[in-house]
């Protein structure tokens, strides 16, 4: 199996003794660079996803409960901040940090930015689910005299979040998307591994290129339905 340390190395030659994409596709080369996308996929692409996933989602609900409790001029802070952040583009947020944190490894500054990136955008998406909880709701706990913290977690949340899963998942897939963007910061992510490394070293991007785009497709489109289904059962259920 051909290693990325190889490849960046330059040890690896066109797969074959025409001149550098000469031939449109070679079977032998793509299975010969397929193990090294899985990995680059799995350790960084895969990795950066679910867990800058897991912040945004929680990350964002704090902001959208910040922005809905907090006394007004600290609610503004918040809701000006999250509203910087989301139109900030996010290869700037990379660079940022990267320059700012130079001892952090870029995996961990690519968690952090697009966990924090996303979360301003979910948090849009909790604030609309929660204000879409019946007024009624809120009248009812208060004439039970639930605390504000048991009204939240027993009430509120557990009805925003029934609507707001589907745009949720929406997020997490195009966040999937983004993360090419970490080549900026010199993270081995997959799309970096097909053109920099192995198309860099060997003149064929077909082979790279479409296997990335092949890896990226047959992990997202089932996510995708399944977001989809999600929609249909909630609406059902309504």
């Amino acid at each position: 199996m051909t290693s990325p340390h190889q490849l960046l190395a330059g040890e690896i030659d066109a797969p074959s003794e025409e001149p550098p994409g000469a031939t449109f596709w070679d079977w032998e080369f793509a299975w010969e660079i397929l193990p090294d996308m899985l990995m680059a996929f799995l350790q960084v692409t895969l990795l950066v996803t679910v867990m800058g996933t897991i912040i945004a989602a929680v990350l964002g609900l704090i902001i959208a409960i910040l922005i809905m409790v907090l006394p007004k001029p600290l609610a503004w802070i918040v809701r000006w901040t999250a509203n910087f952040i989301r139109m900030t583009p996010i290869v700037v947020q990379l660079l940022l940090l990267f320059w700012a944190f130079l001892w952090m490894d870029a995996i961990t500054i690519g968690v952090i930015v697009f966990g924090v990136h996303y979360a301003t955008y979910m948090s849009e998406v909790y604030r609309a689910g929660i204000e879409s909880v019946p007024k009624g709701q809120w009248e009812a706990t208060t004439a039970l005299s639930m605390s504000a913290v048991r009204t939240w977690r027993k009430v509120v949340i557990p009805q925003a979040l029934r609507s707001t899963i589907p745009s949720l998942g929406n997020y997490a897939i195009s966040m999937f998307k983004d993360t090419p963007f970490l080549y900026a910061i010199g993270a081995a992510e997959m799309v970096t591994l097909a053109v920099s490394d192995i198309g860099g070293n060997t003149f064929r991007y077909n082979e790279p290129v479409t296997i990335a785009g092949l890896i990226f497709l047959a992990a997202s489109y089932p996510t995708a339905l399944l977001v989809n289904r999600l929609e249909k059962r909630l609406a059902y259920a309504h």
